[in-house]
């Protein structure tokens, strides 16, 4: 049970990549009192949370509606997350996850949600993996330890927030884009053991359907 915690919450928190977001939250929050920038963190952090479990809860019927082998799902989950895994090893910044338009509209509004909640810490990628973690799944406490873990990452994520401004004195840019080439190597990892389990759910099935059609 504590190994399939870790493991799925290393996912889940290299996806979300809280360390990247600082220098992002910093600068929307740079007006904000301290009490405003405690409440955005844990708001972001809760909507986060609720995102990935929703999508955790449901992800094996959405594969079902949609026709999608979990082989198939899981391969393009890990192409997907190792070109994130690509941008955080390159420092890319967490900007980059919304658009100008995005970040246009978010002036003026409550942030936490959008766009620090989606599409930054619950985008795409997240939400794939929260997939991918339960897809396939059957037993109770191995669903209950990846909710534990979207629990578990969210918790982080606020305190990774909460903390944003006494981390950046303390550990510096340098600091920060360290942490996150590691974090974006971790991921690089766990999209490739998801290409490879992907691939090997695909390939019985491609050399049963080549001998049905060579007979």
């Amino acid at each position: 049970m504590l190994r399939a915690v870790l493991s799925a919450f290393s996912a889940v928190f290299s996806v979300a990549d809280p360390l990247g977001l600082v220098p992002v939250y910093l600068a929307m929050t740079a007006g904000y009192a301290p009490a405003r920038r405690r409440r955005t963190a844990i708001v972001a952090s809760a909507a986060m949370f609720v995102t990935l479990t929703v999508f955790a809860a449901i992800g094996q019927a959405i594969l079902n509606f949609f026709g999608l082998s979990l082989g198939a799902f899981r391969i393009a989950g890990g192409c997907l997350l190792f070109l994130m895994a690509v941008d955080m090893l390159r420092a890319q910044p967490a900007l980059k996850r919304s658009s100008p338009e995005q970040l246009a509209e978010s002036q003026g509004h409550d942030i936490a949600i959008f766009p620090l909640a989606f599409p930054m810490l619950a985008g795409p990628g997240a939400i794939a993996n929260a997939m991918m973690q339960s897809a396939g799944v059957d037993t109770v406490w191995q669903k209950t330890a990846i909710y534990v873990a979207i629990a578990l990452a969210s918790l982080a994520t606020v305190v990774v927030l909460l903390v944003a401004a006494v981390a950046e004195r303390r550990l510096g840019k340098a600091g920060l884009s360290v942490l996150e080439r590691v974090m974006g190597l971790m991921l690089a990892a766990i999209a490739v053991q998801f290409i490879v389990d992907g691939i090997g759910e695909v390939l019985p099935a491609l050399r049963a359907a080549s001998h049905v059609v060579a007979v």
